[in-house]
């Protein structure tokens, strides 16, 4: 692909500041279609598909955890995970304020603030991900080992 046919998002200059191959993907998003929808556009099984959500604990300190699309996240099993009392997912506009990015558009990658990573442990068993790149409609698909050797996710069994 072209390299100005997709958005220069602030996760993509980090996939190239730490030198991340990637697929870039853009699809037509719909709203609260989640990653169903972008795993049906792009001809995908959506366990492939990773969802970065912004969550808080009790003392509204953000973090960020990945799940499989087709998977939620138990916050109770969550909390329970990283030792605290509990866990609860941020508000649309306090989310943005944290990541810069509108929801449904948030990349772990890129983010305005620095926030603790979690990822669901089976996530490191794929091969490759797709996770958003920073904007609505914009998937980029990039290895696990990479994935995990920029973030540094902690390993988690959350799903549900």
């Amino acid at each position: 692909m072209a390299k100005n046919k997709f958005p220069v998002t602030p996760a993509v200059r980090e996939f190239r500041a730490h030198k991340v191959d990637f697929e870039p993907h853009l699809y037509q998003y719909v709203e609260h279609g989640g990653t169903e929808v972008a795993a049906e556009a792009l001809g995908v099984d959506e366990t492939m598909v990773i969802k970065t959500l912004i969550m808080e604990d009790e003392n509204n300190k953000p973090l960020i955890i990945l799940m499989h699309g087709n998977a939620m996240v138990s916050t109770k099993n969550l909390a329970r995970a990283i030792k605290v009392k509990s866990v609860e997912p941020c508000q649309p506009k306090t989310a943005t304020l944290h990541t810069g990015y509108l929801v449904g558009g948030t990349s772990p990658f890129g983010t305005r603030k620095k926030m603790p990573i979690y990822a669901e442990k089976t996530i490191a068993d794929l091969p490759y991900v797709y996770l958003n790149a920073g904007k609505r409609g914009f998937l980029a698909k990039i290895s696990t080992k990479d994935m995990l050797r920029v973030l540094d996710p902690t390993l988690v069994e959350v799903a549900i």
